[in-house]
């Protein structure tokens, strides 16, 4: 189990190992030159992100878990959906419709008769604010979900003691409710901010500067690898920094409730003009973060059919399919093994190990693939003698693998089917591993017969979330992808680089279905335990 931990943080220690190599000349001029635009940038984006999954996931998980109106209870799980759409995506599509070409602008001077750009303004949606917006719309869900299930197991008697001390609900709200749901809101917002920094796709396109696009232009513009592993490792610190951040803004804080999960509230009925402005704020980022840009993924795919469906669809399916498939199962059953390792001997030193293990999550993909690659080009340069003597072998023959970027996933998305699996095992009593056993099992049968079917939802869930994230995930295969081996994340970044929009259709619409698989499913379950639970 340590050695699979080992090997699972190795990127990490290899970037974080940069900082201490003398390279003052490069550095010097990296501080000189675009150090502090990259730092000024990505801290504006996060600023503005936070500010905007602050405002929509808190204010939209209160109005539905607080009050009724019509449409609450969609609302309850169809906030969800925009986690679906990768904020890349959401790029493209907005700048099609909001350009100056696009329809939006053209409906605009046809109506009002302006002839050019300089009869009018109209807000520039490639810009840092644009990213902002983007990465808002569609990270929200993660302060939204998070924040509703604490406002859900919050006391009755806390809001009502609030209530009989002459509070109305905006009172209530701010003094009561919010101070409790503290925790919640800066977990997510932590992970909302880690995902900001993992962004790749949206800022490039927009051309706002930041830590991962530096990273991609100095490796491979610039050819400088010891440079982007050094800028990588001050990405990194960017992370840790938010971690301990998150965790000093607790420090000996403690949150308690004195109800039972899911017991029922006491609600606020809104009508007239109230259940209006209610119903529209929890719709707007529905509408915006999802039902804008899919219809007009839909839109395009069917117009332009024999365009973006076109003989490459297919192939790059199949490969995005293939990668996403494998490193799922791959996750699952490597995490299977450390779950169950730890519950066989919990020791201190495996206790660790498995935290190691699930590090890659908060680490941006240019980060962990930088590590990756180091690495593989050192080992490359010292055997590639014997490889031409032996094996005729020439180039690039271990980076830029499909093992290399499977590898990549599974740094990075370990800890996604750690949680799962772990949470599903912590649910087995240890008697059952008694019983089976005194009937002669094995810990292994043990593990085949008695924990897996019973494991069956967690492990499913697993496997469903590291799936889509992999079919997302653009950073990290931008810098590994092997020659000749695109995804559908790739081909739709490198078709809206080339403004070729029309097609990257299909293959955009390919990863918002897919990533609505795993949305839904949650949804679903979140509904149904809250049933359970009130019933």
């Amino acid at each position: 189990m340590i050695g699979i931990a080992l090997l699972i943080a190795t990127p990490i220690f290899v970037v974080l190992s940069s900082i201490f190599t003398n390279q003052s000349e490069i550095w010097e001029h990296l501080a000189a030159t675009v150090l502090p635009q990259y730092i000024t940038n990505s801290l504006l984006l996060m600023l503005g992100v936070s500010i905007g999954v602050l405002a929509i996931g808190v204010g939209t998980a209160w109005l539905v878990t607080m009050c009724e109106f019509p449409g609450s209870q969609i609302f309850e799980w169809a906030l969800l959906l925009p986690l679906a759409a990768p904020a890349y995506l959401l790029a493209y599509t907005y700048t099609d419709v909001l350009d100056y070409f696009g329809p939006v602008q053209t409906a605009l001077r046809n109506w009002f008769g302006w002839e050019s750009a300089t009869d009018y303004w109209f807000p520039n949606i490639r810009s840092l604010w644009g990213a902002i917006a983007m990465l808002s719309l569609v990270l929200y869900p993660y302060v939204y979900l998070l924040t509703r299930v604490t406002f859900l197991e919050q006391s009755i008697c806390t809001q009502e003691a609030s209530r009989s001390l002459g509070c109305n609900p905006w009172q209530s709200f701010f003094k009561v409710a919010l101070p409790l749901a503290r925790p919640a809101i800066t977990a997510g917002l932590a992970l909302a901010l880690m995902e900001t920094l993992n962004d790749f796709g949206t800022v490039e396109y927009f051309g706002v500067p930041t830590f991962t696009t530096g990273i991609y232009r100095t490796w491979f513009g610039g050819g400088e690898r010891l440079a982007a592993t050094q800028l990588a490792a001050v990405l990194m610190m960017f992370i840790l920094s938010l971690i301990l951040l998150e965790r000093w803004s607790r420090r000996q804080a403690r949150y308690y409730q004195i109800s039972s999960p899911f017991q029922r509230l006491s609600t606020y009925t809104l009508q007239g003009g109230r259940a209006f402005l209610a119903w529209w704020s929890c719709c707007l980022p529905i509408t915006l973060g999802l039902l804008i840009p899919g219809t007009l993924l839909v839109q395009m795919t069917l117009v332009n059919a024999t365009e973006t469906l076109d003989q490459q669809f297919l192939p790059l399916a199949l490969n995005s399919l293939l990668l996403a498939a494998l490193t799922a199962a791959l996750a699952v059953l490597l995490s299977l093994f450390l779950v169950y390792g730890l519950r066989l001997c919990g020791t201190p030193a495996m206790r660790l190990g498995v935290r190691v293990a699930a590090m890659g999550y908060a680490i941006p993909g240019s980060v962990i693939a930088v590590g990756i690659m180091m690495p593989l080009a050192q080992v490359e340069g010292a055997i590639a003698p014997f490889m031409q003597t032996w094996f005729n072998l020439s180039g690039a023959f271990l980076q830029g693998t499909i093992t290399a970027l499977i590898f990549a996933y599974l740094v990075r998305f370990l800890a996604v089917s750690l949680s799962s699996v772990e949470s599903g095992l912590a649910k087995i009593r240890p008697s059952f591993d008694d019983a089976a056993h005194s009937l002669g099992h094995t810990a292994r049968s043990t593990l085949v017969n008695v924990h897996a079917p019973l494991m069956g939802g967690s492990l499913l869930t697993a496997l469903m979330l590291v799936f889509v994230d992999v079919m997302k995930e653009l950073p990290a295969t931008i810098v590994i992808q092997p020659p000749n081996f695109d995804t559908l994340a790739v081909r739709v970044y490198r078709y809206a680089s080339d403004e070729r929009l029309v097609e990257a259709a299909a293959p955009a619409l390919a990863i918002v279905l897919v990533g609505l698989l795993p949305v839904i499913f949650l949804s679903w379950q979140i509904a149904q335990s809250r049933l359970r639970s009130t019933h």
